[in-house]
């Protein structure tokens, strides 16, 4: 993000508080993605996040920003919600742990926070793109400076070892969630939140074309879901 930094204009005075709340909450994000990841499964912990972040990103949107959706849009999120749910989850062999569903939920709820806040802060940026660009660099120093004084040999060996394929995925998943941003000051915060939660689909579509991974009955009605809730999300 460094070099877009030189290219955007900064972003405006009321913006700054939001940036700043946003870099503390996404602390918290990264701290209850990796304690939930070790307390539980995979197919246990990220279908919770995943699919609940949505929901409560339209109820919290309602009381901060006002923004309710219509019939149309409520329909759309649920319907979102549950295909996320049933492409991720997977049948568990044990009783899932407590304290995975916890960190799951918990950092559902900061997904919403940050989502609001992103949603907002940009929209009084503006521009939008500053916002984005500011956002992504102070971001990376918090992170860093933590994982220097827990993990040091750990995180400089990635980046030596795996830097092409960090600077990938990290351009990736940053213009993934910039145009995120930017869409939620066009359109409303809850709605822009659940149509990014459709990555799922796209992966489990990509994973049956050239991973060639079966597609069962029930991967096909999360499919269907998803589909229809995109559909009743343009409706709305």
């Amino acid at each position: 993000a460094i070099p877009f930094a030189f290219v955007v204009p900064l972003p405006a005075a009321a913006s700054w508080p939001f940036i700043a709340a946003s870099v503390t909450v996404h602390l918290g994000y990264y701290a209850l993605m990796i304690a939930a990841y070790r307390a539980g499964d995979l197919t246990l912990v990220y279908p919770l996040m995943r699919g609940v972040a949505p929901l409560l990103t339209a109820v919290a949107g309602i009381v901060v920003l006002g923004e309710l959706p219509p019939a149309a849009g409520w329909i759309g999120i649920a319907l979102i919600s549950a295909g996320v749910f049933v492409l991720g989850y997977r049948a568990l062999g044990h009783a899932p742990s407590r304290a995975a569903v916890g960190f799951a939920l918990g950092n559902a709820a900061v997904i919403a926070l940050y989502t609001l806040i992103d949603g907002q802060g940009a929209r009084v940026s503006g521009n939008a793109w500053s916002y984005i660009v500011w956002l992504f660099v102070l971001d990376g120093i918090p992170f860093s400076l933590w994982m220097l004084a827990t993990r040091r040999a750990s995180f400089i060996a990635h980046l030596t070892g795996r830097s092409r394929r960090a600077l990938a995925g990290g351009g990736l998943s940053a213009a993934a969630y910039a145009i995120s941003v930017w869409a939620m000051t066009k359109a409303p915060v809850a709605l822009v939140a659940s149509l990014r939660e459709t990555s799922v689909l796209f992966a489990t579509l990509l994973g049956a074309r050239l991973l060639h991974e079966r597609l069962s009955p029930r991967r096909w009605a999360g499919v269907c879901a998803m589909v229809g809730g995109v559909v009743a999300l343009k409706l709305a």
